[in-house]
C-alpha cells in the first residue's frame, strides 16, 4: 500500500473513498504537518498502491487498512475521512475504541440506507452500477467513477493535470475492478448483510461515544445534506459542524483550504 508520510507527532490518518486516492487530501495535510504525522494511503487496489487479485469488498479493504494500521504502529489516531473512507474508519474506531483521539468526517457513511430515501436519478444509477453486467460496462469499460461521477460531483472543473492524476491508476479494464466493487458494497435496505450490520453497529456507537467528532458539511452535499446536518448536531454527542460553503461530494476539491484551516484549528483543541 502506497502512503503519504509527512510531520510528527500523533497519528492523523486520511482515508479517502471511491475512486481517489491519497492525491485527494493534498491541499489538506499542509495545514497539517505542524500537528502530528499525516498518514494517508491509497486503498489496496486504488492509487498507486498494488492491485492483488482479492474480491476488493469492504471487508478486505478493512483487513488491509488493519494491518497498514499495525504495521505502522500508529497510536491515538485522529481520523480524517470521507466516502468509503468514512466506512473504514468508522468502522476501525468501533472496533479499536481506545486507539482513537477523535473522528473528522466530510461527505461520510454515517448511517445504513434505505432504496426510498435516496433521489430517483441517484437511485436508477446505484442499481444499475450494481448489476452485474451493467455495472461492469458502467465500471470498467466506460471507467464511470473516474469520468463522470468524480468531476460531476466538484463545483469547480478539474484541470487537466488533476484529472490525469486521478484516472492514472485506471487506464486498463481490469484495474478498474475496485470501482465496480465499491457500488454493490452499500448497505441498501440491509443488502449486503455484513456491511449493514457494521454499519448499523457504529452508527449506534457514534451516538453514544463521546469521542471529539467534527462534520464538516457543504451545500447542498450529497451524502450530507441539510436534513443530515441538523441530526448529526442532535444526536451525535461531542461533535462539533462547520460549513464548508458550496460543495457536493468531493469537497477537498472545491474548499481544501476551508476544510485545512478547520481541521487544524479542531486539532489544536484534541
Amino acid at each position: 500500500m502506497h502512503y503519504i508520510d509527512e510531520g510528527h507527532g500523533d497519528p492523523i490518518l486520511f482515508l479517502h473513498g471511491n475512486p481517489t486516492s491519497a492525491y485527494l487530501w493534498r491541499n489538506i495535510i499542509p495545514y497539517l504537518t505542524k500537528k502530528g504525522r499525516c498518514i494517508a494511503p491509497d486503498l489496496i487496489g486504488m492509487g498507486k498502491s498494488e492491485k492483488p487479485n482479492i474480491g476488493y469488498t469492504f471487508f478486505d479493504h478493512c483487513d488491509y487498512l488493519n494491518t497498514f494500521i499495525e504495521k505502522l504502529d500508529l497510536k491515538n489516531i485522529t481520523l480524517v475521512i470521507h466516502d468509503w473512507g468514512s466506512g473504514l474508519g468508522f468502522h476501525y474506531a468501533n472496533k479499536h475504541q481506545n486507539n482513537i483521539k477523535g473522528i473528522a468526517f466530510m461527505e461520510a457513511i454515517y448511517k445504513t440506507v434505505k432504496w426510498h430515501a435516496i433521489p430517483k436519478a441517484m437511485r436508477r444509477n446505484f442499481k444499475m452500477l450494481r448489476m452485474p453486467v451493467i455495472g461492469w460496462l458502467l465500471t470498467r469499460v466506460g471507467n464511470v467513477f473516474v469520468k463522470k461521477l468524480l468531476p460531476g460531483t466538484i463545483i469547480r472543473p478539474l484541470s487537466k493535470a488533476e484529472l490525469k492524476v486521478y484516472e492514472a491508476p485506471y487506464l486498463t479494464i481490469k484495474s478498474r475492478k475496485p470501482l465496480q466493487v465499491w457500488p454493490t458494497q452499500i448497505p441498501f435496505d440491509g443488502q449486503p448483510d455484513d456491511v449493514h450490520q457494521a454499519v448499523a453497529s457504529y452508527h449506534n456507537w457514534l451516538k453514544e461515544s463521546t469521542i471529539p467528532k467534527l462534520c464538516l458539511y457543504a451545500k447542498p452535499g450529497l451524502l450530507i445534506r441539510k436534513n443530515d446536518v441538523a441530526w448529526i448536531a442532535n444526536n451525535f454527542k461531542n461533535i462539533l459542524l462547520k460549513d464548508m460553503g458550496k460543495g457536493l461530494h468531493f469537497i477537498q476539491e472545491d474548499n481544501p483550504h476551508g476544510i485545512g484551516k478547520a481541521l487544524a484549528d479542531w486539532v489544536d483543541k484534541l
